[in-house]
C-alpha cells in the first residue's frame, strides 16, 4: 500500500498539510450540493477527502501517476471517478452535459491556463474555488486602477463574482513554496453577453 506521494517539482507538486486550510478551501462549495464538483490535481487527497464527506459528487483529474494509485487504495468511493489526464486536455463537454463545479488546490505554475480554461465553460460552471498563488489571487481580485489589475483581472471579472477568501502560509505545504498563497471563490455573475465580440474583447484585453 502507497503511504505517501513524493512531491515532484516539475509537476509544481507543493502537498497541504493543514487540514482546517482542507475543510474550509472544500466548504466553499457547501452551496452546490445537488452539482457535480471536479478537484483538479488532488495529490494525497487531503481536499478530496472532505469534499467527499461532504457527499459531494465528485470527480477528480490527477496528472501524476503516483497520486493516483494512491487515491485508488486510499479513495475506494473515487472508484471509477479518477481520471489520470492533463486537466488542461481535457474535454469537459464529455463528462459533463450540465453544470458543474471546480476545485482544487491547484498546481501555481499552470493556474491561470486552467482558469482560461474555465472560461471556457463559463456557462456550465457557475462556481470555481480554490488555493493558488497569493500574487494570482490579488490579479484576479483586484479593482481597476489598481497595479495588479490586468488580462486575469478583466477576463474573470467579466464572468465571475470574484472574493479574495483568505492568505495561506508557506509553512503548511510539503515542500513549502516560495511564496504565499491565497484561496479565492469565483462565482458566475448575471451576465450572459458582453455586447460586443467575445474572441475579439479576449484578443483586445
Amino acid at each position: 500500500m502507497t503511504d505517501s506521494v513524493k512531491p515532484k517539482k516539475f509537476l509544481g507538486q507543493h502537498f497541504l498539510k493543514d487540514l482546517d486550510i482542507a475543510r474550509r478551501i472544500a466548504d466553499t462549495v457547501g452551496d452546490y450540493k445537488g452539482i457535480p464538483i471536479l478537484e483538479i490535481g488532488p495529490g494525497m487527497g487531503v481536499l478530496t477527502q472532505y469534499l467527499i464527506q461532504n457527499n459531494h459528487d465528485l470527480t477528480v483529474v490527477e496528472l501524476d501517476s503516483e497520486s493516483v494509485r494512491y487515491l485508488t487504495e486510499h479513495f475506494p468511493q473515487l472508484n471509477g471517478r479518477i481520471l489520470e489526464q492533463d486537466f488542461l486536455k481535457l474535454d469537459l463537454t464529455n463528462l459533463f452535459t450540465g453544470k458543474f463545479c471546480v476545485i482544487g488546490n491547484y498546481p501555481y505554475n499552470i493556474s491561470s491556463q486552467i482558469f482560461f480554461k474555465v472560461l471556457d465553460y463559463k456557462n456550465q460552471i457557475p462556481c470555481c474555488s480554490g488555493m493558488i498563488q497569493k500574487e494570482v489571487a490579488e490579479r484576479i481580485a483586484s479593482k481597476p486602477g489598481c497595479k495588479a489589475y490586468g488580462i486575469l483581472s478583466v477576463l474573470m471579472q467579466a464572468w465571475y463574482d470574484i472574493e479574495y477568501l483568505f492568505t495561506v502560509p508557506e509553512h503548511v505545504f510539503n515542500p513549502p513554496p516560495k511564496v504565499k498563497s491565497a484561496v479565492i471563490k469565483m462565482t458566475r455573475n448575471k451576465t450572459e453577453r458582453l455586447g460586443c465580440n467575445e474572441k475579439l474583447f479576449k484578443t483586445i484585453v
